[in-house]
């Protein structure tokens, strides 16, 4: 009869789950242990640092990671960046060890006391087996729901005397066993949209996370360009779901419900693809939609669903929906829209020996692959960004979709990790870089070719252009100057140059690309708005 470790691992690689992302505690050896050779332990130095790089993994290659952390401690340590997984559907199957499982009552020491409450509300599902027979289940059940539509994360606390007892006989079934959406429009719904759509006067479309895939890209691209409609990236996306030098993109909304209103005035259907409606930050409080406007928003979601505080909602498979909707709308109804101008110039900086984050930009457009991947945490450069950068290939943008500082920098290693095939560029402001900077060992330990350029203007910029929003002034804890990141680079064991200008940038960009090691260029930046 095979062990609950043997039963579990066999799951695990069923299900392709060959990667573990953890930092081990004493809870989890006797999991670790049991390891069998095909398997892969990527190692990181702290639970936050250990989760964003499984969510980056995640997301980079299109499926599911599997995470390991060290009892309440370590889910504490981690739950921050779980902020970020849950909005961006990232399907994290997260595991926690526990102490001996007749001593968790006493709360001896690392017991996770009612482990199951601790990670809620972030997960979709967790649970503490209720024996040991029961763990390969429970693990299972804990795949087919993170892969279940909506993604996201969940969790299993599993007693670390489990591990060794007999597994069930019944176990084999679970490798086994699939489960997958089959909910679809039906055929009156999907002649609601259409006759909706061919009927606006001015339609646009609003594009989320969940049409990040190849097909679904696709998919948006042709329906788009069928009803000649602008289209808008959702407000605090975590991926960008549409090539951003099309005729028909516009930029990200603005997080803010005026900044929506405004943005979609003159338009009579509004169809909001993939993401949440809406996703707000600043208040900036006005109509939640232009006057006459129509909303319908298509979700794999049902909690999306139910909290918008407007339109229309339906809930179903996303990717079905588009292109079924671009196959069935009448095309040619409109004037095909212009393209889109040069790239404007990139302003200069005020300082000469600091770059203009736009500058900084443009630079990387012309000397980085044109299939890079860009992991971004420099929230004070949202605009400059997409002035400069051209994304042309599905999955070359993530972002921390909870806005919680500290997913970047891991996030891009993770995303490294999972790209053989193309370069990954991590973008991440210096106050972000502090919370993650641990998973530049971890890139140095397993060789991973990532490169970070970390902007450095010696302020938190994203808080300093909110001070201004909510009219607060000077207040403590804005700066962060004196942080010297080629030396912390170097002692994790990361090449790292500092460079003031376009042209040191330029060099150390080729020089990162060419060598296939990780990399760090810190660059001197101007402070700007988002």
């Amino acid at each position: 009869m095979a062990t609950v470790s043997e039963a579990s691992y066999e799951l695990l690689r069923a299900h392709g789950l060959t990667t573990v992302f953890g930092n081990p505690g004493s809870n989890e050896l006797p999991f670790l242990a049991g390891m069998p050779a095909d398997f892969r332990y990527v190692l990181g130095l702290h639970e936050g640092a250990v989760l964003a790089m499984a969510d980056g993994y995640a997301q980079a290659r299109g499926g599911a990671a599997f995470v390991n952390l060290h009892a309440a401690a370590g889910t504490g340590n981690a739950m921050g960046m779980l902020t970020n997984a849950v909005y961006a559907h990232s399907p994290l199957v997260i595991t926690a060890g526990q102490q001996v499982r007749s001593t968790v009552g006493q709360e001896v020491m690392l017991a996770n006391v009612d482990a199951a409450a601790l990670p809620k509300p972030l997960v979709k599902w967790a649970c503490e087996p209720s024996c040991a027979a029961d763990v390969p289940r429970a693990l299972s059940q804990a795949i087919q729901l993170a892969n279940l539509p909506a993604k996201g994360p969940v969790y299993v606390s599993v007693p670390y005397d489990d591990w060794a007892r007999e597994a069930p006989e019944e176990a084999r079934h679970l490798t086994v066993r699939r489960t997958a959406a089959a909910g679809s429009l039906s055929g009156a719904q999907l002649d609601g949209l259409v006759a909706a759509l061919d009927g606006a006067a001015n339609p646009v479309l609003v594009l989320g996370p969940e049409v990040d895939a190849e097909e679904a890209n696709a998919d948006a691209v042709r329906l788009a360009e069928q009803l000649s409609a602008p289209v808008w990236i959702a407000p605090s996306a975590s991926r960008c779901p549409f090539p951003t030098r099309h005729p028909a993109f516009r930029g990200v909304l603005p997080a803010a419900v005026r900044g929506v209103s405004d943005a979609l005035a003159g338009h009579d259907v509004i169809l909001v693809a993939g993401a949440p409606v809406f996703r707000y930050h600043q208040f900036a409080p006005g109509p939640y939609l232009p006057e006459g406007a129509r909303l319908i928003q298509l979700t794999s979601d049902p909690g999306e669903a139910a909290r918008a505080p407007m339109g229309e909602a339906l809930v179903g498979g996303v990717r079905d929906a588009l292109a079924r909707l671009a196959g069935a709308v009448t095309g040619g109804r409109r004037p095909a829209l212009p393209p889109l101008p040069d790239f404007r110039p990139a302003p200069a900086a005020v300082s000469g020996d600091r770059l203009h984050p736009e500058e900084l930009f443009a630079l990387l457009r012309r000397t980085a692959p044109e299939d890079a991947v860009y992991v971004k945490e420099s929230t004070s450069t949202t605009g400059a960004f997409w002035a400069q950068l051209d994304l042309s290939r599905p999955g070359s943008y993530f972002f921390p979709a909870s806005g919680g500082l500290g997913f970047g920098l891991p996030a891009a290693v993770g995303a490294q990790l999972a790209h053989d095939g193309r370069q990954v560029i991590g973008l991440i402001g210096d106050g972000s870089a502090n919370y993650g900077i641990t998973a530049l060992w971890t890139a140095a330990q397993y060789g991973i070719p990532v490169i970070i350029v970390i902007l450095n203007n010696g302020t938190y910029g994203a808080l300093r252009w909110f001070s201004k929003v909510l009219d607060s002034g000077e207040t403590p804890g804005m700066d962060v100057p004196g942080i010297d990141f080629v030396q912390l680079a170097g002692g994790y064991g990361v090449a790292a140059t500092a460079v003031r200008t376009g042209d040191a940038f330029v060099r150390a960009l080729k020089d990162a690309l060419g060598s296939r090691r990780p990399a760090v260029i810190e660059v001197a930046t101007e402070l700007t708005e988002p």
